[in-house]
This record gives C-alpha cells, structure tokens and sequence, in this order.
C-alpha cells in the first residue's frame, strides 16, 4: 500500500515539473500526440478539433449528449444519410428540400467547378440555418486518383499510384487538404487502402502490392488529412483489391481469405475516423461467409469484424448505394443500417429510408440504441469540425 503512495506520489511531482520546466509549446505537443486525451473539462473558450474525437473529456461528451437529446428520431436519423450535390448528384432544388425538412446530415459532391461547388455550400448552409438544422457534412473522392474527375479547376494532380514514399503522401495529402478546406469540403473519401491487383476499379487509385508500403503511405496520408481538420477516410473495408469485378457494375467476390484485412487492421490502430465499406461479398471463408450479401449490408462483417473484432470507433460509412453490386437488393439502405452502417451515402429515396429506419427502431430496441450510438459519434465529429460552434456549448461547471 505504501509503495503505491509512494509511486502516485512520484507520479505528481514529476507532472508538476514538467509543467513547469517544459514551454508551453511543447505542452501542446505532448497533447497532439495523445490525441487530447483527457478526462477533465475543458476551459469554456476552448476550440475542439478534429484530433479530439477519440478523446475522453467530460465537455466533449456534454456537448454531444446535449446536442443528441435536442433532436427527435427523425432529425436524429437524417443525421446518417449522404445525398449527392453536384454535376452527377441531385439538383440543387432537391437538396433544398431535404435540409428544410431536416431529411439529411451530408451531401457528397460528384462534379462541379471551385466557384460552384462554394455557391452550393453557402446556399445549403443558409438553408441549413433558417430550417434550425444541424450542420451538414460535406464530402468528395478527394483521393489522388480521382479528384481531378471531382472538382474540375484545380491543377492536375497526379495518380496515388505514383506517390512512393511517405513524404510524397504527406505532400499530396497537404494539398488536396487545402483544396478541400478552401471550398468547404470537411470528409475526404480517401485513402484507398487496397492493392491495385483489380484493375477494373482499383488500379491506379492504390498506393501499389505491397503491404508495408499501403500502410505506410496510407497511415500518413490520413494523419495529415486529419491535421488539416478534415476526416480522412480508409476504403475500401474489407479489401477490393483482390477481387474480379468493379461493384458500380455488379456484386464482387472475395474467394477465401481476406487478404488485406490486415491493412486495415494497422490503419485503424492509427487512429482514422472513418472507414468505408465496400460493396464485396465474402464467399469460401467459415468465419466470414457472408451468404451472397455484399459486406457493407452484413452485420457479420460490419458490426461483428469491423466494429467488435478490430475495435474501431469511428464512423464507418457505406459505399454508395446506388451502386449496382446493392441496388438491386430489397431495402438495401436499412439492411446497410442493421448492419451497423452509421453513414448510408446516396441512398435511393431519403425519405422512404428515413421513414423505414423510424419503423423499424419502434419494433426493435437494440437498433434503436445503436442508431443513437451513431448518431452521437456523427454529432462528436460535427463538434470536433468546429461546425457545432461555441454558441450551443453547454456549461462545463
């Protein structure tokens, strides 16, 4: 007993010299690279970040619960649904109506010059204000690959298969950062963390075949991402590389083993916010047979691998749901949600869906407490964003 006085005690003073030896610089150091990880509350004047979600401190839970029980069921189930903005996305009369009638949380941009894609966001936020709703998410396939098909001004940025090293990551992270940031853009559908073996969907778009180099390479693209403020987000879960097939066309197959299960495992220790589910069935695997259904709609993988197995706490998000590996399935979307999907991207109807999830959660308790569990992670990432402001903030007494 006494020699764990004695230990706490050590403990104490050495804390109490550090706090009075080591700058204040180096202060917030030692804090980024825990992550913010504390238990007290924050000062009221506090700014949070994005690095604070994995974080345990009393305000940051105030806030969120706060926040959570000012809603209804059904603005708290918009919360998990992505609509589409943009050149390939619905008109900006739809998306009007969604965010009046408090229907959705985000919108994915598909297409669409600098000048129009802020336009959209300073309409959708005005609108978003005056209809008394939360903050939207907004988000694009800002990957290295892809972005240029995204957000057609911007300079040309070269495919993520040419990037070889982790400094060439962290540049081209830094960049789209600032590219996303300077629209409004705060998720970022990127890294890939497959191989580039699938050269009908994948390909060019992965940091290559090698695993320590996909980890590496991926590990940093995302802790600049989300140094920059904006989630970075790791797809496609459980692995698209080493499949035949491209999902936007038809239902693929892993035969066997998940053979990049153990990138995402690494990448997900690293602390990404976000994971992205593919549109892939597991078939030939005892454990993870996923009986014709795509993973993104299987709680087997969702909850019971990604979630309960590999412990991540992220938001986990689905592929799109227009995509014809899902869309020709009955109520995909809600499957995707009983799943354990916290995010559904651009499902078919938001209505119908919104409607169907409200039913659903009257006869199902358990889905009920795990769409507010979602829900409250949305809501922490809103707050962490900075999109919550200060204003809302509860008391921290």
């Amino acid at each position: 007993m006494k020699k764990n006085i004695v230990i706490i005690l050590l403990i104490f003073l050495i804390s109490i010299i550090l706090f009075l030896i080591l700058p204040k610089e180096e202060l917030k150091i030692i804090n980024e690279k825990t992550k913010g990880n504390i238990t007290n509350d924050l000062p009221k004047d506090y700014k949070f970040k994005l690095l604070d979600f994995y974080s345990d401190n009393n305000s940051l839970e105030k806030l969120t619960n706060k926040t959570f029980n000012d809603l209804d069921d059904g603005e708290k189930i918009s919360q998990m649904i992505i609509s589409s903005a943009g050149k390939n996305g619905k008109t900006k009369e739809e998306l009007l109506k969604l965010i009046q009638t408090k229907k959705i949380g985000g919108i994915v941009f598909l297409g669409g010059d600098t000048i129009l894609l802020k336009n959209l966001i300073k309409e959708f936020n005005n609108t978003s204000i005056s209809s008394n709703s939360l903050p939207l998410l907004y988000s694009t396939d800002g990957e290295p690959s892809l972005i240029n098909l995204k957000i057609y001004d911007i300079e040309k940025i070269e495919p993520t298969n040419t990037k070889k090293s982790i400094s060439e990551s962290k540049i081209i992270a830094d960049k789209i950062s600032g590219i996303l940031k300077n629209i409004g853009i705060n998720q970022n559908y990127s890294p890939v963390c497959d191989y580039s073996y699938n050269k009908d969907i994948i390909g060019n778009r992965s940091f290559g075949t090698d695993e320590k180099q996909i980890i590496d390479l991926a590990k940093e693209f995302i802790n600049i991402t989300q140094q920059n403020n904006i989630i970075a987000t790791a797809k496609h879960f459980p692995g698209h590389g080493n499949v035949f097939g491209d999902s936007h066309k038809q239902l693929v197959f892993i035969d066997g083993e998940i053979k990049e299960l153990n990138i995402f495992k690494s990448i997900i220790k690293d602390s990404v916010i976000s994971v992205m589910l593919g549109h892939i069935a597991i078939k030939n695997n005892i454990k993870y047979n996923t009986e014709g259904l795509p993973s993104s709609l299987s709680r087997k993988i969702v909850t019971d691998l990604l979630k309960s197995e590999l412990g991540f706490k992220g938001l986990v998000i689905t592929d799109g749901m227009n995509m014809k590996a899902v869309n020709d399935l009955q109520s995909p979307s809600l499957k995707a949600i009983m799943a354990g999907c916290d995010l559904i991207l651009m499902p078919s109807d938001e209505n119908k869906l919104l409607n169907s999830v409200l039913i659903e959660m009257k006869k199902n308790e358990n889905l009920k407490l795990q769409i507010y569990e979602s829900v409250k992670k949305i809501i922490r990432v809103k707050i962490c964003l900075g999109l919550i402001k200060k204003e809302s903030q509860i008391s921290t007494n």
